[in-house]
C-alpha cells in the first residue's frame, strides 16, 4: 500500500515509518521543516515537508503522494513547538497540538476526500482520562472525560473532534496510552530524578501505558486491516500511580517520589495533575486484540520500564 503518514517525524513516527516500510509500504512521511527531512529517507520513506495547519499544504502533499490509506500523527508537544512542560496549563502547552487534532484533521480529511483515499487511521489519547464513574477500567464504549471546566477541557474537546470527523469519514481512532521508549518520556524521568513528580494524595488514579514500538504495530495493523471505529492501544496493565510512579522512579535509579496533599498539588500543578493521580481511569486492550489480532510486545510497563532505563 501507499501510506501518507502526517506528522513521521514526530516521536512515534519515527517508530512507525520503519514498521510500515519492513512490512512492503511505499510511505510517504512528512516533516514540519526541511532539516528532519534526511532522518526520515534514511528510515525508508519518501519525505516531504508540510504545514499541517495550511490547507493548501496539507492537500497539495496529499494530492502528490496518491496513498491508499492517510495516519495521523501530528502534534507538536516537543519542546521546540511546544517549549517547556506545563501541566498546569495545558490550554497553553497543547495549544497547537489542539489546532493539529481540530483544524489539522480537518484539513487531512478534506485532502484524502479530495484525492479520493479510502481509509484514514487518526492518534486518539487513553490513559487516564477514561470517564470518572464506576470501575478503574474502561473500555471504547465508555465516553472520554471532557474535564469540563478545568484547563485541560480545550484538549479533551480536540480530541474528542478527532474522533467524531475521523469516525464520521469511515477512519479509525487509535486512542494511544501514554507513549513510553525512546524520546518518549525523558522529561518525566528528569523530574523524577530531581524529585519533583511527587504522587497525590494516595495515589489512587489509574493510568495506561504503550510503548511506542507496540503503538506503531497496532497503527499498522489498522493500516493493513483497514479498521474502522475505535480502538484502546495500551498494555495489558492499567495501573494507580502509588504503583507505576515509585517502579519508575527505582528503575530511573532516584530515591521514592514524596507524596504532596491534594491542596497543595491543585495549587502547584493544576487540576489535570491532581484528576490524573487520584481520580484517573485506565483502559482495556481486549478490543484491540480481538478485532485488530494485535499482541502488545511489552505487555506490562513494569518490564517495559526497567528495559528502557536499564
Amino acid at each position: 500500500m501507499r501510506v501518507f503518514v502526517a506528522g513521521g517525524s514526530g516521536v512515534l513516527g519515527r517508530r512507525l515509518v520503519p514498521q510500515l516500510v519492513a512490512r512492503g509500504h511505499q510511505v510517504t512521511a512528512t516533516a514540519t521543516s526541511a532539516a528532519k527531512l534526511g532522518a526520515l529517507e534514511r528510515l525508508g520513506a519518501e519525505a516531504v515537508v508540510m504545514d499541517g495547519l495550511d490547507a493548501a499544504s496539507v492537500g497539495e502533499a496529499v494530492a502528490a503522494a496518491r496513498p491508499d490509506a492517510v495516519v495521523h500523527q501530528m502534534t507538536a508537544i516537543s519542546r521546540t513547538h511546544a517549549g517547556k512542560p506545563d501541566i498546569k496549563h495545558p490550554d497553553r502547552w497543547f495549544a497547537i497540538t489542539n489546532r493539529l487534532r481540530t483544524e489539522g484533521t480537518d484539513h487531512l480529511l478534506a485532502a484524502a476526500e479530495a484525492a479520493g483515499v479510502p481509509h484514514i487511521v487518526a492518534q486518539g489519547y487513553a490513559s487516564w482520562n477514561g470517564i470518572r464513574q464506576g470501575g478503574w477500567v474502561k473500555t471504547e464504549d465508555d465516553p472520554l472525560d471532557l474535564l469540563e471546566g478545568t484547563a485541560a477541557q480545550a484538549g479533551m474537546e480536540a480530541m474528542r473532534h478527532v474522533e467524531d470527523a475521523v469516525l464520521g469519514a469511515g477512519g479509525a481512532v487509535l486512542r494511544y496510552g501514554a507513549f513510553y521508549g525512546p524520546g518518549a518520556i525523558d522529561d518525566q524521568v528528569e523530574l523524577v530524578r530531581k524529585r519533583q513528580y511527587p504522587l497525590v494524595g494516595r495515589g489512587t488514579g489509574y493510568s495506561s501505558w504503550i510503548h511506542l514500538d507496540d503503538a506503531a504495530s497496532a497503527t499498522v495493523l489498522a493500516v493493513e486491516r483497514k479498521a474502522r471505529g475505535v480502538f484502546n492501544i495500551v498494555d495489558d496493565e492499567p495501573a494507580p500511580a502509588s504503583e507505576w510512579l515509585p517502579h519508575l522512579a527505582a528503575c530511573a535509579g532516584a530515591k521514592r517520589p514524596v507524596r504532596v496533599p491534594v491542596w497543595l498539588a491543585r495549587l502547584l500543578a493544576g487540576d489535570q495533575a491532581v484528576i490524573m493521580m487520584t481520580e484517573g481511569r485506565g483502559f482495556s486492550n481486549a478490543k484491540a486484540k480481538r478485532e485488530l489480532g494485535w499482541e502488545p510486545r511489552h505487555p506490562s510497563w513494569r518490564q517495559g520500564f526497567e528495559e528502557e532505563l536499564s
